[in-house]
């Protein structure tokens, strides 16, 4: 992380002084409280001050637990649920279909503020983007993935598609509307992306030509 300067710079040398036990009490209310603050005004525009204030927090009790906001923006999503299964509903169809009733939720409205708000961080912070690769997009991608092969199984796509390129499209997709647009997409446009991008490629047969390798 990146040191901090000025006043939080002599808060956090201050709570640090001694060795004080830390208390971990309120650390979920500020982890939330940071990312509620990053979704509404980005990474660049929110400050600890801004935290401390919302949660009813002294400066020197975050600093004493963080040495700055990209490392508190990197605890709050280290400790964020973000485990994530779709529901096997017996089909490709379906089973995207549930993706889209999934990503359009209010649940993920909010996860996709918070996106919007730490890109420009994670672009200049290896270690943020890094929890945000681990925390965000993997899971996702691992989730995306396992509708692939449940379809292989079940013999709906044919065997020889490169399957992680086939699960990231539909996250690529959503991701690229998302900065474009500042929302994520509706109902609808997911829908299209299914039906016109994500099935046809699927269910073609595979270009036995191209490896995954070469691709």
């Amino acid at each position: 992380m990146n040191p901090v300067s000025g006043e939080a710079k002599a808060d956090y040398e201050v709570a640090h002084r001694g060795g004080r036990h830390l208390d971990h009490s309120r650390d979920d209310v500020l982890r939330r409280t940071a990312l509620e603050l990053l979704a509404e005004f980005g990474f660049d525009r929110f400050t600890m001050d801004e935290v401390a204030a919302r949660a009813h927090a002294g400066k020197t009790t975050i600093y004493r637990r963080w040495s700055g906001k990209a490392e508190l923006i990197a605890d709050a999503l280290k400790h964020e649920n973000c485990a994530l299964e779709f529901p096997d509903t017996g089909s490709l169809r379906g089973d995207l279909s549930a993706v889209i009733k999934t990503v359009t939720s209010a649940d993920d409205q909010f996860d996709a503020r918070v996106t919007i708000g730490v890109v420009n961080a994670v672009a200049r912070d290896p270690e943020l983007r890094l929890v945000f690769r681990n925390q965000v997009l993997e899971p996702r991608m691992e989730a995306m993935l396992a509708i692939f092969k449940r379809a292989v199984d079940r013999g709906e796509i044919p065997e020889g598609h490169d399957l992680d390129l086939l699960a990231s499209l539909v996250p690529a997709l959503i991701l690229k509307h998302l900065l474009t647009s500042g929302e994520l997409p509706d109902a609808e446009f997911a829908k299209r992306i299914v039906d016109h991008v994500v099935l046809p490629l699927a269910t073609a047969a595979p270009d036995r030509s191209i490896t995954a390798t070469d691709a």
